[in-house]
């Protein structure tokens, strides 16, 4: 079995972080300043947080400079039980943290949630939208394993059973334990969390009581169907015309969102830029940190900034 490369301290990510308040509540993020570099916005999944980006952080912050926000209801920030959650909103979110951040242009990488998350960005930046001139630019996306289709999703049963009329009731049957053997189950078989990965995942999901609006947030898997066509069709758009880049690096062993969704990518995106990692699971970015970072900046030097040297061409 091969080791797997540790997270950060969960406690010395908490201690790096800053806060912003977005709808009147506070918003945990962590932010590396590079100040000659461009932006990469790192959105997180579910139901962890941006500490599954630690691992990661080095190698990316020697290239660009960081943003990565833990979403409303996730991880340090606020976790309202009253809170009308969504993926349009978690969008909002972003935007305001790089308005924030004083950030005009930026790119991002995403996992899971944090994928529908970047698709709605994405489809955003391609409409124009409400914000006009205002609204940061996005300039390319970069996904690691998520719904991106949510006719490829797998979700596991508890993910199931939180979406359904049983969701408070099943929200307070989930233990460590439990969760801890769903994270094997979808991990690579080399690569099986760690206790101490399972105890700080434990920890950003019990701060605040995240576990109770677990059935809030379960609503993504509604919102993926009820807006395939918006988000689908931001990716096949942006690759049909060229106008902002796009990869996919997905962990192939993903019971969730592995090779069957990666298919999938193939067939609906033009000239799909999808790269497997065989015997990988749902985290790569946790699982292997040091071979994710490369492919993203490779991303960024073989097709993000060639895609920006091209020249326009009239029709």
């Amino acid at each position: 079995m091969t080791q797997r490369t540790s997270l950060t301290a969960l406690d010395d990510w908490k201690a790096r972080g800053q806060s912003f308040r977005y709808r009147g509540h506070p918003i945990f993020f962590t932010r590396a300043e590079n100040p000659h570099r461009e932006t990469l916005l790192l959105i997180h999944g579910f139901p962890t947080a941006s500490w599954d980006w630690s691992a990661v952080w080095a190698k990316l912050a020697s290239r660009f400079q960081l943003l990565a926000p833990d979403l409303i209801g996730f991880g340090f920030s606020a976790k309202p039980p009253d809170y009308d959650y969504s993926i349009h909103d978690q969008a909002s979110l972003c935007e305001a943290l790089l308005v924030h951040a004083g950030v005009r242009e930026y790119h991002i990488l995403a996992h899971d949630y944090g994928d529908t998350v970047a698709q709605e960005l994405l489809a955003r930046s391609l409409e124009g939208g409400p914000g006009g001139g205002l609204r940061p630019r996005l300039k390319s996306v970069c996904f690691l394993n998520g719904g991106l289709f949510p006719e490829t999703h797998r979700p596991r049963m508890a993910q199931r059973l939180l979406q359904s009329p049983l969701g408070p009731m099943i929200a307070r049957m989930i233990t460590k334990e439990k969760f801890a053997a769903n994270m094997i189950a979808i991990a690579g078989p080399d690569y099986p969390p760690s206790s101490v990965e399972i105890d700080g995942f434990w920890a950003l999901i019990a701060h605040n009581d995240g576990l109770k609006i677990f059935p809030k947030l379960i609503g993504y898997m509604r919102e993926r169907r009820q807006h395939r066509a918006r988000w689908v069709g931001a990716l096949v758009s942006s690759t049909t015309h060229a106008t902002i880049p796009l990869r996919l690096i997905d962990g192939a062993a993903d019971p969730i969102s592995g090779e069957h969704m990666a298919a999938r990518y193939h067939q609906l995106v033009p000239h799909a830029d999808c790269i497997l990692l065989n015997a990988i699971g749902h985290y790569p970015q946790v699982e292997v940190p040091s071979i994710v970072a490369d492919m993203v900046i490779n991303f960024h030097d073989t097709r993000v900034n060639l895609a920006t040297l091209k020249p326009k061409i009239s029709a």
